[in-house]
């Protein structure tokens, strides 16, 4: 592609491009750019709002450049603040080694294995002498530091900043260094961070990288940011199932919101689609291939039709699904409690769900809806407990 084209593909879905002028004429160099985002193995598994990078990475890739997927095990253990407004845990090492072998793992369902470059910053900050943390230190000021959303409110709400928070801008910008990237990519929370990538290059004499923000991925409410700790999430490693019937739940503007961050269908075939829905076309037809898109790329095509058969004979023939988990619930004195149970099976999060969710109507037994929040179940029988559309548990109370 001509630079003009390869500008069209890296806008996609993108918040901001710092500074477009100087990353076309890095394009125009001819040289494969070297493109860095990083991610703190803070959990142990990626939900599909982790992937928005990822793709953006695989995108880059496809256009001929060098991608770095850089793992961040030393700033994982700092941990950075952003969004917060205290300070935030660190991770012991054995958290950070267990989580970043199993981000590798599940990168590779999206970029390509042999053209990836996969880096640690442990390799050069464990390098990194007391003298050497005080002269990088000494490159930034604790007004600029002050500058920062999160870092800013908190001293005007009077709330405590620890030093060690300080170094974690640092230490990204210094990654940079490290890997003289030309390009770094981040969520929108991590402009800042991003921008002392740029001037510690400066400060060292090098080029200066370009940066790309993405936006952050709502959940499937369509609202908060996606969380696992909100429940409006979708795991890259859940069943083909539970990953096509979320996508089947979102709302219709929702998903050409996730189709433009989420899909590699080509931007015009997507702007095709809108129009045809504009013209009467049912959105669920471009759902579906959207869902199948998904679950493909996690698992297979074959799991992906499997996905779609199942969903339509559960939801349009009103079968249960095959592969209902089984659960034994221990009856005390008294029998269980229906509320208790939800929480125990972990059917829903917490009793307070399962009692919103009797409210509204989210929950059956045998096929009925429930609307008696202090319902119990009776001993000696197993009954199908279906929590909103996707979630089953077959238990028996003994």
């Amino acid at each position: 592609m001509d630079v003009k084209e390869q500008l069209e593909v890296i806008r996609r879905g993108a918040d901001e491009v710092l500074v477009e002028q100087e990353l076309a004429d890095k394009l125009n160099s001819g040289k494969p750019l070297r493109v860095k985002a990083g991610f703190d193995p803070t959990a142990p598994d990626l939900h599909i709002g982790h992937t928005v990078l990822i793709n953006k990475l695989r995108q880059f890739q496809e256009l001929g450049h060098q991608v770095i997927f850089l793992i961040g095990d030393f700033t994982g253990m700092i941990g950075d603040p952003t969004g917060k407004n205290a300070t935030r845990p660190a991770l012991t090492r054995d958290d950070v080694e267990r989580n970043a072998a199993t981000y590798q793992e599940q990168v590779f369902k999206i970029l390509d294995k042999d053209q990836t470059e996969i880096a640690f910053n442990s390799t050069w900050m464990n390098k990194f002498t007391s003298a050497d943390m005080v002269r990088l230190a000494a490159s930034y000021t604790v007004a600029r530091m002050l500058e920062r959303d999160d870092f800013g409110k908190r001293y005007k709400a009077g709330q405590p900043i620890a030093i060690h928070e300080f170094l974690y801008p640092l230490v990204q910008g210094y990654d940079s260094v490290a890997l003289k990237a030309d390009v770094e990519l981040g969520g929108t929370d991590q402009k800042f961070n991003l921008l002392v990538g740029r001037e510690l290059q400066r400060h060292y004499g090098m080029s200066s990288q370009c940066i790309l923000t993405m936006p952050l991925l709502e959940g499937l409410d369509g609202v908060n940011k996606m969380s696992k700790s909100l429940n409006n999430y979708v795991g890259i490693t859940e069943p083909p199932g539970e990953i096509f019937g979320k996508l089947m739940s979102i709302s219709d503007d929702l998903m050409w919101r996730y189709m433009e961050l989420l899909s590699f269908e080509p931007l015009a075939r997507i702007r095709g689609w809108k129009d045809e829905v504009a013209a009467g076309r049912n959105p669920r037809d471009i759902k579906v291939v959207f869902a199948q898109e998904i679950v493909a790329r996690f698992h297979d095509k074959a799991a992906a039709e499997k996905a779609l058969s199942d969903f339509e004979a559960q939801f349009r023939q009103g079968k249960l699904p095959e592969d209902i988990p089984d659960f034994e619930v221990a009856a005390g004195t008294e029998a269980p409690g229906l509320v208790q149970v939800l929480k125990q099976i972990g059917l829903t999060s917490s009793t307070s769900e399962a009692m919103r969710m009797i409210g509204q109507g989210g929950i059956r037994l045998d096929g009925e809806k429930i609307a008696d929040k202090n319902l119990k179940l009776s001993k000696g029988k197993t009954v199908i407990l279906q929590v909103g559309k996707r979630k089953f548990a077959r238990v028996s109370v003994n």
